[in-house]
């Protein structure tokens, strides 16, 4: 805030002054706030209550910490980045637009719309039940992914999109995948979803409810990395790159915070995702930034203890062996 000097017109400027502050105030969203089309940091109704999101012996939610470390565990950090700090891809609104990848959940009484697809051959075929005001990633005006996740809690069951975009009464997008989340089914071998890997989204978010008012993650999280394999390992279903380098990440890769790494030191909210990463691993989800960490937005976020999670380093993990990679 920039400071002026007080003139003898002290009760305009006061005014002036209240002005600007009432201005910034409403562009604010105060903790707790419900959706609402004109505000840039509503994210919809996130209570995803005790649903149990994939069954207990589903991969996002088995613990890895006993797995034993992948033999080409050296080379693939080193590809991914060994002084590259965890960035905290989630948080509350920069330039207008919620940090991160949103989510909404509705019941089994919302209606279902039209989707069309610009992939249609590797996309579960709508209607999907989507609001008509659904939270899109990067916001309504975004450029970027614009994926909508769905949760129906009431059913079960997980309905994302990619590059979604209104189009008359429902919607157009690049892709959709819709996931069963009472089952271990994988999407079919070499289909993507709306994420490269062909994994759900949703399962692998950083969210405000795990972190603050549970105090735990109990699942996998979701990382992106530059430069990857022309190769998956499951329960990823996909690849996207042409690249055959042996060193370089496949999709569906799995790495976790080594067990000696101090905690000491983060604040309880950052404890809570580092032993997840420690216990449950992240998987290799997207081509992106390298150790870009996936979260959902919330107005409630810290930026500045999130940013925290910049003193974890690549050097400081060890990757998984979870299975051998499929290349075909």
């Amino acid at each position: 805030m920039v400071r002026r000097l007080v003139s003898v017109r002290f009760r305009a400027a006061a005014a002036v002054i209240l002005f600007v502050v009432l201005l910034l105030g409403a562009c604010s969203a105060p903790p707790g706030v419900t959706a609402g089309p004109d505000n840039p940091a509503d994210t919809g109704n996130t209570d995803v209550g005790s649903l149990q999101v994939f069954p207990a012996d589903n991969a996002w939610n088995t613990d890895i910490s006993h797995y034993p470390v992948h033999s080409n565990s050296d080379a693939y950090l080193a590809a991914i980045g060994l002084d590259t700090g965890l960035h905290p891809d989630f948080g509350t609104v920069w330039e207008g637009a919620p940090i991160g990848i949103p989510y909404v959940v509705v019941g089994a009484d919302q209606p279902k719309v039209p989707v069309s697809f610009y992939y249609a051959d590797e996309s579960d075929p709508g209607p999907y039940p989507i609001p008509a005001d659904a939270p899109i990633e990067g916001g309504a005006d975004a450029d970027g992914d614009r994926h909508i996740l769905v949760v129906d809690a009431d059913n079960r069951m997980l309905y994302e999109l990619y590059d979604a975009r209104p189009d008359g009464a429902g919607w157009s997008a690049g892709s959709g995948a819709v996931f069963d989340l009472a089952s271990n089914a994988l999407r079919p071998a070499g289909w993507t979803s709306t994420d490269a890997a062909g994994l759900p989204i949703f399962p692998g978010l950083v969210r405000y409810d795990e972190v603050v008012k549970q105090g735990a993650i109990n699942h996998a999280l979701r990382f992106t990395v530059r430069r990857t394999q022309r190769a998956y390992i499951p329960p990823a279903t996909h690849f996207a790159s042409s690249a055959t380098d042996s060193d370089l990440p496949p999709m569906g890769l799995r790495v976790r915070l080594r067990a000696d790494f101090d905690l000491a030191g983060f604040s309880p909210n950052v404890q809570v995702i580092l032993r997840a990463m420690q216990k449950y691993g992240m998987f290799v989800a997207d081509n992106g930034s390298d150790w870009y960490i996936s979260g959902a937005p919330d107005p409630r976020w810290d930026d500045d203890e999130l940013r925290a999670l910049n003193q974890v380093k690549g050097r400081d993990f060890e990757v998984v062996d979870t299975g051998a990679a499929v290349t075909d």
